[in-house]
C-alpha cells in the first residue's frame, strides 16, 4: 500500500466483528417488525435458517449475495442493514471510515464508506483493490447509476459485453441495471473512489 492511501483507524478482524453484530441486531429488528418467522424470511431470501440464525446472533459471514437477498425480501436498501444510527456528522475523517466488507479472503476488495451513512440519495466509496482480484463477485445487477475514478492502479471494468480497462485519472460511468463486474489486472493495487445512486450497500 503506498503513503498516499489512507489506513482505517480500526484495526480489521475487530471492525468486521462490529459490523457483523450491527448486522445480526438489524436484521432481527427488521424482521420482528415485519412479523416475519426465521423460516417465513428465509423462504422470501433463499437463505437457510441456519444462516439467518447465525447471522442475527453476529456468528455469520454473509456474502454480498446474501444481504441482497435479505434486504431485497425485507424491502429495505442493503444500507439499512449495515448501519442503524442516528443522523450523522455531514463530515468523514480520513481514519475514521467505515469499511463495508463482510468477508474473510485476504483478496477481497475494500470498500470504505466516504458518505456518513448510506440513508441518502448515494454511496460514495473508496474502494482498494489488490492485484489479480475481484472488486466483487459479479457480475452485478442493480437500480441506478455508477461513477467511477481511478487513482492508482489498472482496473478492468466489464460492462454488459465492452470490456474497459482504466488507468489512474480515467473515470466511467454506467447504468447499474446492465451487468457489471471489475478486476485488478495490473501488478499494483487498484485505489478508486465509486459513486453510485440509489445506494447499494
Amino acid at each position: 500500500m503506498s503513503e498516499e492511501t489512507p489506513v482505517p483507524a480500526t484495526e480489521p478482524n475487530a471492525n468486521r466483528r462490529e459490523l457483523v453484530e450491527r448486522l445480526g441486531t438489524e436484521l432481527r429488528a427488521l424482521r420482528k417488525e415485519r412479523q416475519l418467522t426465521l423460516e417465513a424470511l428465509g423462504k422470501r431470501a433463499g437463505v437457510s435458517i441456519g444462516l439467518l440464525s447465525q447471522i442475527e446472533r453476529g456468528n455469520g459471514n454473509p456474502s454480498f449475495n446474501t444481504l441482497a437477498d435479505l434486504a431485497h425480501a425485507l424491502e429495505v436498501p442493503i444500507g439499512r442493514l449495515l448501519h442503524n444510527s442516528d443522523i450523522p456528522s455531514p463530515v468523514v475523517r480520513a481514519g475514521e471510515r467505515r469499511t463495508l466488507d463482510l468477508h474473510e479472503r485476504e483478496s477481497q476488495a475494500v470498500h470504505h464508506l466516504l458518505t456518513p451513512s448510506l440513508r441518502g440519495p448515494l454511496e460514495a466509496l473508496w474502494v482498494e483493490v489488490p492485484p489479480g482480484s475481484d472488486a466483487i463477485d459479479g457480475p452485478f445487477v442493480h437500480e441506478g447509476v455508477e461513477f467511477g475514478i481511478i487513482l492508482q492502479g489498472t482496473h478492468e471494468v466489464t460492462v454488459g459485453n465492452q470490456v474497459y480497462v482504466l488507468e489512474a485519472g480515467d473515470s466511467i460511468t454506467f447504468q447499474s441495471t446492465v451487468p457489471h463486474s471489475y478486476r485488478n489486472v495490473g501488478d499494483d493495487r487498484v485505489v478508486a473512489v465509486w459513486v453510485v445512486t440509489p445506494p447499494t450497500f
